[in-house]
């Protein structure tokens, strides 16, 4: 598909690193056949990677980006990225995940390229806007749905590299630079990463330069909590035990890119097979997140969690607790969404609901964990945050009603 140059994205952009200290980002391209990108115009977006997003030589707008390698060389993203491609490849037309079409991978160089998206804009911002709807999260829960029924094949068969990764792009195999080009990595059964649960008993003396005060603080709130330690060393435990299935592992609203009316999903660096129930329970957990935050503006409207996190100094406990109430109940449709649409692609195991319940709490941990990175101390917005997943955690059976993730009735043949 080709676009013109005035078609720009809507998504938040950057500048990006220069080309030069980048030479495997044009390498990549021109080995594809699309040409290099053209700097003028070139942008880039946010995240913890490199990116480009712009136009090449060949009149293409593309989106690149490059992943961290592991300590010993390896690239595990990149395969974890790569399984998911092999098995989307089979997705029938018209299924409800779409994801950016990927046009190749360079595994030496840990750098992707994909179609980019004109006018798209990414899922945080449209919930911030308030634009995040019951359409949109029902969307949202059928993607997730779809995912986690998901044929996850060992190897990604030559036809499928030539159709589908490439589009109408013949594949220079040496444009992957390894001698098993023609196939895909196999899922990643490794256990997720988080929560990290060697930190639930002290923080890594390695690791302390790179927090703030507050980061560290809201380590403590679960360090010190025995009763939320042992929750999460009991989720961990239920997960273990749990059904698995292909899972995105990281899921965000700006995870998600809204296209025109048509919501994809992207990086899959952390796609493994996993509890289901991470990906349900951090959906449910953003939406909390969101509504801890955005009660602390001053209409009670949607709002930039990073712009609130130092409001609440001046709220009593109770205006607080009202105003959380409030939050929640104005964001609980949502969920009840995106569930509602789950349900109608995939019949969930009888506890993924509460299991999914206790890894929302875990999120909300996460999340604040997170927001933090650029404070000295922790709001009482941060705190009740904190709370919220506190209650999550320790008691998932009972927030399973009120967050509206009641189960449905089983459908006869529904993949689960």
């Amino acid at each position: 598909m080709t676009t013109t140059t005035n078609e720009t994205p809507a998504l938040i952009r950057f500048r990006p690193t220069g080309l030069d200290a980048a030479p495997e980002v044009n390498a990549l391209l021109e080995r594809l056949g699309l040409g290099p990108f053209v700097p003028d115009g070139l942008t880039a977006f946010g995240g913890r990677n490199d990116n480009w997003a712009g136009t090449t030589t060949g009149g293409q707008q593309v989106f690149v980006k490059t992943v961290a390698r592991a300590p010993d060389g390896s690239r595990p993203e990149i395969d974890r990225a790569l399984a998911f491609e092999a098995a989307a490849a089979r997705l029938p037309a018209g299924s409800p995940l779409r994801t950016p079409e990927h046009l190749g991978t360079d595994r030496a160089a840990a750098v992707s390229a994909f179609r980019l998206l004109p006018g798209a804009r990414s899922g945080s911002e449209v919930a911030l806007d308030g634009d995040f709807d019951d359409g949109l999260c029902a969307a949202a829960g059928r993607a997730v749905a779809t995912l986690h029924a998901l044929d996850t094949p060992t190897a990604l068969d030559t036809h499928a590299l030539d159709t589908h990764a490439l589009d109408t792009h013949a594949l220079d195999t040496h444009a992957l630079d390894t001698p098993t080009a023609l196939t895909a990595p196999a899922i990643d059964t490794a256990e997720a990463p988080l929560p990290p649960m060697g930190w639930l008993r002290a923080f890594p003396w390695s690791e302390v330069r790179d927090r703030s005060m507050a980061q560290i603080a809201a380590w403590r709130l679960v360090q010190d909590d025995v009763e939320v330690v042992a929750a999460l060393h009991g989720l961990r435990e239920r997960e273990r035990t749990a059904p698995r299935t292909p899972a995105h592992c990281d899921l965000r609203f700006d995870q998600f890119i809204v296209h025109g009316t048509t919501l994809h999903l992207c990086d899959w660096e952390e796609f493994r097979r996993a509890d289901p129930a991470r990906d349900v329970g951090a959906f449910v957990g953003e939406w909390l997140f969101q509504a801890a935050y955005s009660v602390f503006a001053p209409t009670g409207e949607a709002t930039a969690a990073q712009d609130t996190v130092a409001l609440g100094f001046d709220l009593t406990h109770q205006e607080i607790v009202e105003r959380g109430a409030a939050g929640l109940r104005r964001h609980t449709p949502r969920i009840a969404a995106f569930w509602a649409g789950y349900t109608s692609c995939r019949t969930p195991d009888p506890e993924l609901a509460e299991r999914a319940v206790g890894f929302a709490g875990w999120h909300l941990f996460d999340r604040l964990i997170a927001t933090a990175q650029a404070h000295a101390v922790l709001s009482p917005v941060a705190r009740a945050a904190a709370g919220i997943g506190r209650t999550l955690l320790l008691n998932p059976a009972g927030a399973v009603a009120t967050l509206r993730l009641t189960s449905p009735e089983p459908r006869p043949g529904s993949p689960r």
